[in-house]
């Protein structure tokens, strides 16, 4: 059920663990630090309050630098949604609490909204993120289950300083028996999702079982060809009045799920905000488009990366 048709005030009550996440969020993977803090100021002074981090991109200290400035002019914390990651190489319990204190202080925060899994599949523990054999294989790490670091993860959950817990980069077919098996439900999702990979049988169970669905890479990761250049997402910014993106990220809350993007620059800050619901009939064309492209296959490894496209 939509809420309002101006999606920048848009939240979505997170039915396990309490709290409300705005719909419009800001993704931090960018590589460069000065960028980090320049982008997620410019995010804060657009109006973005939800903020996605993790412990993989490596610049949780600048973001926090960002967000610091953003309290210290007025913003209150409680208005603003913190979000990081556990990374693959903590997944045994006992380096879960330690990698989210990690996480805090480097974030300079004293609670987080929602605590993550950033992918389902356990390397090898050890301070090298990307662990690889003389082959250049990643080294999993076989001794520990997902529900192994899901039990660790539901034990920062009652303190006060880990609001809530739950996925990312994982399929249907993994969050259903620990949907099933967990004391503590996932309270969100975060899976690459767009138009050309619209996730729709994961949406729905989301919805059935009160999981916010946060929908990442909503412009195909801004990847050409992609979403951005359909024909038929082109046709329905030109009659509405949108720019491709706009219309993207509005199917993207439309939907009923919340999403993240993260413009560089104040301009596309403001264009990424300014976010509302579609006419029906444009919703629906969007949602009929029949193109299915995945441009990210960590769900397949664990580890990041993009699908080499063919021209």
């Amino acid at each position: 059920m939509i809420e309002s048709l101006d999606f920048r005030t848009r939240t979505i009550a997170l039915d396990h663990g309490g709290g409300r996440m705005p719909a419009l969020g800001f993704g931090t993977l960018i590589p460069d630090p000065a960028t980090t803090i320049s982008a997620t100021r410019d995010a804060l002074k657009t109006g973005f309050r939800h903020f996605d981090c993790a412990e993989r991109y490596q610049n949780e200290r600048e973001v926090g630098e960002a967000l610091r400035s953003g309290l210290a002019e007025g913003i209150a914390r409680e208005d603003v949604f913190m979000t990081t990651k556990l990374w693959n190489t903590n997944h045994r319990p006992e380096r879960v609490k330690p990698a989210f204190d990690a996480s805090l202080e480097r974030l300079g925060l004293d609670y987080l909204d929602l605590y993550l899994i950033h992918t389902p599949f356990a390397f090898q523990p050890g301070d090298e993120q990307d662990p690889r054999d003389e082959k250049g294989n990643v080294i999993y790490d076989e001794g520990i289950t997902l529900l192994d670091t899901w039990r660790a993860m539901e034990a920062l959950v009652g303190d006060g300083r880990c609001r809530a817990i739950g996925l990312s980069d994982i399929g249907l077919d993994e969050l259903r028996p620990l949907y099933e098996a967990a004391r503590i439900k996932p309270a969100a999702v975060q899976i690459e999702a767009h138009p050309y990979l619209p996730e729709t049988e994961l949406l729905d169970f989301c919805k059935e079982k009160g999981i916010v669905f946060l929908a990442f890479a909503p412009l195909g990761h801004g990847i050409r060809p992609g979403p951005l250049e359909d024909p038929v997402v082109a046709e329905v910014a030109g009659r509405t009045g949108r720019t491709p993106a706009q219309v993207l990220l509005a199917w993207a809350v439309q939907r009923g799920g919340a999403l993240l993007t993260t413009p560089k620059t104040a301009a596309r800050a403001r264009e990424n905000f300014d976010i509302s619901a579609l006419p029906a009939d444009a919703f629906d064309a969007v949602n009929n488009i029949k193109t299915r492209q995945r441009y990210n296959e960590v769900v397949k490894t664990g580890s990041p990366g993009f699908i080499p496209q063919r021209r």
